[in-house]
């Protein structure tokens, strides 16, 4: 689906390791988003894996916030009748409206807080609870991630509930990294995206 200076948390850091690994997918993601593989070496849409960058392989940067307490959702159980679900299976709700108009892509680098939990209600990993916020690109992590931030714009917070094929996988094969469908709340802050390469 991982403190943030020299070292970074182990969840946060399995996100970001998937576009970096050569681990071929098997049936799910061993950490951000990606459907049908146990581990995701590339966290696109697709499912293909893809070369590490200096983009998607650079540490993250952080932005100190006061530390506060999360209360575990209530639906985090299972989506609720009034998300929206997407043709891959990943199901969200929009929590706070956005003030912006345009959406990032799977290439641009967002800034964000985050909360994941596991269905059970425990909470395995949390920007928000470290008073950090944390900017990486946004095709180095697992899949639902990906898919699902493209749907956001700038101020926007919305809740995702994450296949397990789009996440860590049921087994995930790294240590301490979360199993089954995992659900995120994810506000972003802002986002920008490189010009597009020359043809």
């Amino acid at each position: 689906m991982p403190s943030l200076r020299l070292t970074v948390p182990l969840t946060l850091a399995a996100l970001l390791a998937v576009a970096c690994s050569g681990d071929e997918p098997t049936a799910q993601s061993d950490q951000a988003p990606k459907a049908g593989a146990e581990e995701s070496a590339a966290p696109d849409p697709a499912g293909a894996a893809s070369e590490p960058t200096a983009a998607n392989t650079e540490a993250p940067s952080t932005h100190k916030e006061p530390e506060v307490s999360i209360p575990v959702p209530a639906d985090v159980a299972a989506a609720p009748a009034d998300a929206t679900t997407t043709s891959s299976g990943l199901a969200y709700k929009v929590l706070k409206a956005g003030t912006g108009t345009e959406k990032p892509t799977a290439r641009s680098k967002v800034t964000v807080h985050y909360s994941g939990w596991t269905t059970d209600g425990k909470m395995f990993d949390s920007s928000v609870t470290r008073g950090e916020t944390i900017s990486f690109p946004l095709n180095g992590v697992i899949p639902g991630w990906t898919e699902g931030v493209q749907l956001m714009v700038a101020g926007e917070t919305t809740r995702f509930w994450i296949p397990a094929a789009m996440a860590y996988g049921e087994r995930p094969r790294r240590p301490g990294a979360p199993a089954g469908m995992l659900v995120f709340d994810i506000e972003l802050f802002e986002f920008t995206t490189p010009p597009p390469p020359p043809p």
